[in-house]
């Protein structure tokens, strides 16, 4: 495998613009209902987003990954891609109508091997400034992995769903309208979010595959219902796919200023872990 070193410490910037349509979208897809002006949680996820070309990409619905000195990412040929955690701080609430900055850049790329072969954890530090002003900084893990050897549609070991231990749970049905949606919202063409033929059989998930963005943006609005307070910092992990038409779970707890928050299948499967605090 090739040394990537020469990727750590690259940076890109992009631009962007915060309107109000793209708040009144964003609100739509999730249900959230119109509260004028005011920007979600979640939605920086939606913005300054990389524009590839359609021809650029691969047959997974990813850039391609090249090697060249103007190239971003590191040309990882591992076939699968994933984006397995991130840790978020809000400085403040970002603006309808004011310029965004984000600058971007890769502080670590490491080699691990895992009980699906060999890994690649690549950490990219993100920091969104508005008008001038730095709002969000977020510190993104991406994970690639071999080709998947599992038979499609393993079903999940069977365990028990206990919500005795939430103090909130919220269920909801991922639809393929939902799903369909975010991927516009977020620029977002990995096949397994909407090409079920691809998801099933090249990459041997149960289904369409919801994206982690949007768990993550589920649980994160969760906690600004719960708490009724601004957020100050939100991280979570990824740990199992969670699929379209398959009932999730939000759960919160906790008191004071940190919250506790997990997505959870039927069959008890933790979909994604999470933390809040205000």
């Amino acid at each position: 495998m090739a040394d990537f070193g020469d990727w750590i410490g690259r940076s890109e910037t992009r631009q962007d613009l915060l309107t109000e349509g793209l708040i009144d979208r964003f609100r739509a897809t999730l249900n959230l209902g119109h509260h004028g002006t005011q920007t979600p949680l979640g939605l920086h996820w939606c913005l300054c987003l990389p524009d590839t070309p359609t021809d650029q990409l691969g047959t997974d619905g990813h850039p391609e990954r090249i090697a060249s000195d103007d190239s971003f990412m590191p040309p990882i040929p591992l076939p699968r891609r994933m984006w397995a955690s991130s840790a978020v701080d809000f400085l403040g609430p970002l603006v309808a109508g004011a310029p965004l900055v984000r600058v971007s850049t890769i502080k670590s790329i490491k080699e691990k091997q895992g009980g699906t072969g060999q890994l690649f954890f690549v950490d990219v530090e993100h920091e969104t400034h508005c008008d001038g002003t730095l709002f969000v900084r977020e510190t993104q893990s991406i994970v690639y992995r071999e080709a998947s050897t599992a038979a499609p549609n393993a079903p999940a070991v069977a365990t028990r769903l206990d919500l005795a231990a939430w103090n909130h749970v919220e269920t909801i049905t991922p639809t393929e309208a939902l799903l369909f949606r975010y991927s516009a919202l977020t620029f977002n063409a990995h096949r397994i979010h909407y090409d079920l033929p691809y998801a099933t059989s090249e990459e041997g998930y149960a289904g369409l595959v919801v994206h982690g963005p949007l768990t993550a943006t589920l649980l994160l609005n969760l906690a600004g219902k719960v708490t009724g307070a601004p957020i100050a910092s939100f991280s979570f992990r990824g740990q199992a796919p969670a699929i379209c038409g398959e009932a999730l779970h939000l759960a919160a707890s906790g008191e004071g200023e940190m919250i506790k928050l997990a997505a959870l299948a039927d069959d008890g499967r933790t979909i994604m872990s999470a933390t809040a605090s205000f």
